[in-house]
């Protein structure tokens, strides 16, 4: 993966939740989130479970809408965005699930290949891109294997290749060291680090204190849907 060239519209905020509330019935998860994430930050979002984390991430892919307030990427108004164009969103974010969510019965080539394939793009291209982002992740010997063939922390890793296939702008990595154990959690962050230097902004959700304190980067903290802080340069026990 080469450093990338930025796409956003140069003085706004990647990402910017406005005022945001979200209810379920009568049980409220978010109330007043609002925050802005500037292009090329490493952002971790935390929060014990339950808290509304995972809710804000999905926002961001309007996998869920909120009952108030605005969310925008990239100075767009996502509730104003038609399906569509949403597509079109979704390329520019690539998510990194806990539960790795690859295709068990594709290869580590081809769960790579896919995202690559569903938007049509040349065989030629997909044939040389692949292997690019796979040697980034450290899974160039994996190529050929399949899910069921891999630990724990490799399947993470092709979950981080399979968020790269589009270049994204941001990537969004909900607890992905949840299910994996330290030294792949320690690996998976280093693949992270590395993307972000290249240019792609992070957002990332974790319970993972250790890691927040380590990496030093901005952390923002939720407990009972409300962000109680939010600190550059920051660690869970600041």
């Amino acid at each position: 993966m080469q450093e990338r060239r930025n796409v956003s519209h140069k003085g706004v905020p990647l990402v910017k939740f406005e005022n945001v509330y979200k209810t379920y019935g009568e049980d409220q998860v978010l109330e007043n989130i609002d925050f802005e994430i500037s292009k090329g930050e490493f952002v971790f979002l935390i929060g014990p479970s339950g808290t509304g984390k995972s809710t804000i991430i999905k926002m961001l892919n309007r996998e869920e809408s909120p009952s108030a307030g605005k969310i925008y990427f990239d100075g767009q108004d996502l509730s104003s965005i038609s399906y569509k164009d949403m597509f079109q969103v979704r390329r520019r974010i690539g998510v990194v699930f806990q539960n790795f969510r690859v295709i068990k019965s594709k290869s580590v080539f081809e769960n790579v290949a896919i995202s690559l394939e569903v938007v049509d793009r040349p065989l030629d291209e997909i044939r040389e891109v692949v292997p690019s982002i796979l040697s980034m992740v450290g899974l160039s010997h994996k190529i050929y294997k399949y899910p069921t063939e891999l630990s724990g922390g490799e399947i993470q890793r092709l979950s981080i290749a399979r968020a790269l296939a589009h270049e994204p702008d941001l990537i969004v990595a909900d607890e992905p060291t949840g299910m994996i154990d330290p030294k792949a959690s320690s690996e998976i962050m280093k693949i992270l680090s590395e993307i972000n230097s290249l240019g792609t902004t992070i957002l990332m959700a974790t319970h993972d204190y250790n890691i927040v304190n380590d990496m030093k980067k901005r952390v923002i903290k939720v407990n009972n849907g409300k962000i109680v802080s939010d600190k550059n340069m920051g660690g869970y026990h600041d």
